[in-house]
């Protein structure tokens, strides 16, 4: 496992953003998150050492820009470059995730055809309408691995319609002192859509609130993904 942030900074585009660590972070360092910049480690997946070996070594998956969005329009100039770094790094897989996949086509590079096959794109959704909008686009577009995040999950979903072609869903709830719930019952259903269609799931992270059986819990955050490999759901 590796991380690769490109650039840094974000800014809120849908509900699900609304308590985003990264501003949480930023707020408490007095940094600017709409300030969208590149980063020192820019080039991090074609560094090499001394011996002239990757640094970044081969058979990893790379996460990619998970402090900011890889389709954000202040990276229109600077994402060309990080696709070229993934077409010479085939041994590599990379994974991002996007809440803007509308912006997916206008982004691909000239020779994406049905997509690169070490690269996985995460579609986030939060609520309904959210998934909706953006799963219906994910469903058409040419991509060869495609997972949905269901993180901040925020109300009860129907995902079912769009899960062809899908190779994971992740869901997970919203950790902040302030965080909407998460209800466990609403995990279950996506569950149980997932087990319908054969697609794998994973329940990822608890909710700072959370209710099950109808009681609320109030969880601590360095619990939250404990409780929930605890529940023993993935499938």
């Amino acid at each position: 496992m590796a991380m690769w942030n490109p650039w840094r900074g974000c800014r809120r585009h849908s509900e699900g953003c609304k308590f985003c660590y990264i501003h949480k972070g930023d707020g408490k360092r007095g940094v600017d998150t709409g300030n969208i910049v590149r980063t020192a480690q820019f080039d991090a997946p074609v560094r090499r050492d001394k011996a002239g070996n990757y640094k970044m070594k081969p058979g990893q998956t790379a996460y990619l820009c998970f402090s900011t969005d890889f389709l954000i329009e202040d990276a229109d100039p600077w994402r060309g470059e990080c696709w070229e770094m993934m077409r010479r790094r085939p041994d590599l897989s990379f994974l991002f995730l996007t809440k803007r996949i509308e912006r997916f086509m206008q982004c691909v590079p000239a020779d994406w055809g049905e997509g690169y096959e070490n690269v996985t794109v995460g579609c986030t959704v939060e609520n309904q309408k959210r998934a909706d909008e953006r799963l219906s686009l994910l469903r058409e577009l040419p991509i060869r691995h495609k997972n949905i995040i269901c993180q901040p999950l925020i109300e009860r979903i129907d995902i079912e319609p769009y899960l062809s072609g899908v190779e994971l869903v992740v869901v997970g709830g919203e950790s902040d002192r302030q965080a909407r719930p998460l209800d466990y019952e609403w995990v279950l259903g996506l569950r149980e859509q997932c087990i319908r269609q054969d697609v794998r799931f994973e329940f990822r992270q608890c909710g700072t609130h959370f209710i099950k059986d109808g009681k609320a819990y109030t969880l601590a955050v360095r619990d939250l993904c404990k409780q929930a490999r605890k529940a023993n759901i993935n499938c």
